[in-house]
C-alpha cells in the first residue's frame, strides 16, 4: 500500500518538505537566539546607565562593552574642527548631529556628538573657551556589511557616522578610544541642539518572527500528510482514480446489446 511512497518522484517530495522544515526550524532557532542577544543588549545598556558617573580615564581602562552608556564629566576647550552626521532621525524628525572634538589636558582628543538638530536649522558653533560637560561614553560605529565608510583620508565635514578611525585621520593628536554623547555642558548649548535620545529597549520582533517559522514548519508538515494520505486514498478505491487508457473492450453479447440499442424504433403506433 505504502510501497508508492518510495518511487522517485515521491522521495524528491520527502526531501523538499524536510528540507523546508529543517531549514525554517534554524530559522526560528536564529530569531531565538537574537531575542536572546537583545535582551542581554538591553540588560547590560540599563545597568550601565543607572550606574553612577565616574572618570573618564577609569571607564576607557574597562572592556568597551562594560564602559559604553556609561555617565562621565569632563572639561576642555573645543578644537575648531567640526563635522555633521547627516541622516539622522529622532523622535520622528530629521536632521544632523554635530561633531566636535573636545581637546583634554592631557592633550587627548575626546570626539563629542553634541545632539540632534532638525533639518532646516542651522547648526551653532560649539561653546567657546573652556567648557565642561557631562555624558555618556559610546563604542565608534561602524559601517555594516554593504554600508559605504567614510574616507578619512580625504578633509571630511559631513560624515555618515561617528567612526572613529575615520576621524582620527583629520587630527594629529590621538583621539579616545570611545566618543562622548552629551548631556550637559557648562556653558550650556544653544537652545536648536537637543540632547542624543537614549535608545528604545525593547525585545523587538524576534519572538513573533520566531512563532511565524514555527506555524510554517507544521503548516509544510500537516501538508505532507494530507498528501500522503489523499494517494492513499485513492489507491484503496479505484473508483475514485481517474480513468486512463482506452475504455475496455466489449464482449460479443455486450457488442450486439449495444448496436440494438443504438438502432431507431420504426414501430408504427
Amino acid at each position: 500500500m505504502y510501497r508508492f511512497l518510495l518511487r522517485p518522484r515521491w522521495l524528491a517530495f520527502h526531501a523538499l518538505c524536510l528540507a523546508a522544515m529543517v531549514a525554517m526550524v534554524n530559522l526560528g532557532l536564529w530569531q531565538l537566539r537574537r531575542l536572546d542577544e537583545r535582551t542581554a543588549f538591553n540588560e547590560r545598556v540599563t545597568a550601565n546607565g543607572e550606574a553612577p558617573p565616574a572618570p573618564i580615564d577609569e571607564l576607557l581602562a574597562l572592556p568597551t562593552l562594560d564602559a559604553e552608556y556609561r555617565r562621565t564629566v569632563v572639561a576642555g576647550v573645543y578644537d575648531e574642527r567640526t563635522f555633521s552626521v547627516v541622516n539622522v532621525s529622532q523622535q520622528g524628525s530629521t536632521g544632523v548631529s554635530p561633531i566636535a572634538a573636545l581637546q583634554l589636558d592631557d592633550g587627548t582628543l575626546l570626539i563629542v556628538n553634541r545632539g540632534f538638530v532638525a533639518t532646516g536649522i542651522d547648526v551653532p558653533a560649539p561653546p567657546s573657551g573652556q567648557v565642561q560637560i557631562a555624558g555618556r561614553l559610546r563604542r565608534s560605529q561602524t559601517p555594516r556589511t554593504g554600508q559605504p565608510a567614510d574616507d578619512g583620508s580625504e578633509s571630511l565635514t559631513e560624515i555618515r557616522r561617528v567612526d572613529l578611525g575615520a576621524l582620527a585621520q583629520q587630527f594629529d593628536q590621538p583621539l579616545a578610544p570611545m566618543y562622548l554623547e552629551l548631556l550637559e555642558s557648562d556653558p550650556a548649548e544653544p537652545d536648536p541642539i537637543e540632547p542624543v535620545a537614549f535608545p528604545t529597549l525593547d525585545s523587538g520582533p524576534h519572538l513573533s518572527y520566531a512563532l511565524q517559522w514555527l506555524v510554517f514548519t507544521v503548516c509544510v508538515g500537516v501538508g505532507w500528510v494530507l498528501a500522503v494520505r489523499k494517494s492513499v486514498g485513492e489507491r484503496r478505491d479505484p473508483a475514485t482514480r481517474p480513468r486512463r487508457g482506452p475504455p475496455p473492450l466489449l464482449t460479443g453479447d455486450e457488442v450486439v446489446l449495444a448496436a440494438t440499442a443504438n438502432q431507431p424504433d420504426d414501430t408504427v403506433s
